[in-house]
């Protein structure tokens, strides 16, 4: 009985290998990265995704063709709207992206992508993958890239989480050996570890930051993170400006929440379960995960979303309307950035943090108490549109 579970075992294991073997060799293949400056029109898909999805996305939809109507009408810039990515729609297929919908998100540039359910154990929907996990593999997008930043406590944080490896990457793949025993992977590749690790120091080159902080547990998960540890060692002897040190995922997110020691953090690198954590915890100190956007970048494609999910529990008590589009009006900023759009970037973002942090004239809570979502987005466009805006925002940060 025992040979035989473990001779299942090892068939299952031998394809996962497999599969991993030939994904590095595509990962060995040099991809040019896109150059939105040369695209006429630069497609912007907006992908609902469900639960408060649809709510969010729209606010940041409208915030959006705002601050780029003159490029919309000249037609530098096209909106394209795609629906599907329901977990009705995709339980009903047994997809985590349906092909019609995947094409469709291959037909844009970037991507604006609202929230998706993801099924867990026990719950009525079947085990699908997750819609997320699903695009940032089938696009490629290697890099989630998370800004944090509170002015009044020296927070300026920019995290480098890896996409597309790490203990998420085989979610779905892990099986029950017998009654008794169950078993997951963690997977890192020379390749995957290299390109984020190098983006966190390219980014920390061109911003003249002079720390990176590599976040593993090589100490305990010596094969994995250990590999993650030591490409970046040695990545950043190419950076001699720049000094790097590695925590490890437990001390860190102390370390976050310690007001002596948090300034001190730069730019974060860490694979991609670490990330998700510490992400979400840094996101609490700028206000909770309905303030923060998210940045998925790969060669080809980017997509942009909030970190935080769908939220069925709002839908289902009828509070979506005051569902907060923070998070996804921070992640269309992100996405004006990536293609190019500076300024109109700089003034979302600084609506952003005036009407969350600084005057708080409308609060939005996700209740009746407070402001609709449409309410809140009507209050960051009146600052968007605000000549004192530039002026208001140095105040607030001095």
């Amino acid at each position: 009985m025992t040979k035989d579970l473990i001779e299942k075992a090892k068939d299952k294991f031998a394809e996962i290998i497999k599969e991993q073997l030939e994904r590095v060799e595509v990962l060995k293949k040099t991809i040019a990265d896109i150059d939105y400056k040369k695209l006429t029109p630069i497609i912007i898909g907006i992908c609902f995704g469900d639960g408060i999805g649809e709510v969010i996305s729209r606010h940041a939809q409208r915030v959006l063709a705002h601050v780029l109507k003159d490029e919309v009408s000249k037609g530098k810039i096209v909106f394209k709207d795609i629906d599907g990515l329901t977990i009705e729609n995709r339980a009903k297929q047994m997809k985590a992206i349906p092909d019609d919908v995947l094409e469709e998100i291959k037909s844009c540039h970037v991507i604006l992508k609202g929230p998706t359910t993801t099924p867990q154990t026990g719950d009525k929907w079947p085990n699908i993958e997750s819609a997320n996990v699903a695009m940032r593999r089938y696009l490629d997008l290697f890099a989630n890239v998370r800004p944090v930043k509170v002015p009044k406590e020296g927070i300026d944080w920019c995290f480098f989480r890896e996409n597309t490896e790490g203990a998420y990457i085989l979610g779905s793949k892990g099986f029950d050996v017998s009654q008794d025993l169950s078993v997951d992977f963690k997977v890192i590749t020379e390749q995957g570890a290299e390109r984020i690790i190098r983006m966190a120091f390219e980014y920390a080159r061109k911003n003249k930051i002079d720390r990176v902080t590599v976040v593993t547990k090589s100490n305990v998960v010596k094969t994995t993170d250990g590999r993650f540890s030591k490409v970046a060692f040695r990545i950043a002897r190419e950076y001699p400006q720049i000094r790097l040190d590695e925590w490890y995922i437990d001390i860190m997110t102390a370390k976050l929440i310690d007001p002596l020691r948090r300034k001190d953090f730069k730019v974060i690198v860490l694979p991609n379960l670490y990330g998700d954590i510490l992400t979400d915890e840094a996101a609490q100190l700028q206000g909770g995960v309905g303030t923060a956007g998210s940045a998925n970048i790969g060669k080809r494609w980017a997509m942009f979303e909030a970190i935080h999910g769908s939220a069925p529990r709002m839908v289902k008590e009828g509070r979506a309307k005051f569902a907060d589009p923070s998070s996804m009006i921070r992640a269309s900023a992100m996405l004006l950035r990536h293609i190019g759009y500076l300024q109109p970037a700089e003034k979302v973002e600084q609506a952003l943090e005036i009407c969350g942090q600084y005057e708080k004239k409308i609060t939005i809570t996700g209740r009746e108490s407070a402001a609709t979502g449409s309410e809140y987005t009507d209050y960051i466009l009146s600052w968007i549109d605000n000549p004192r805006l530039a002026e208001s925002y140095k105040t607030f940060i001095s």
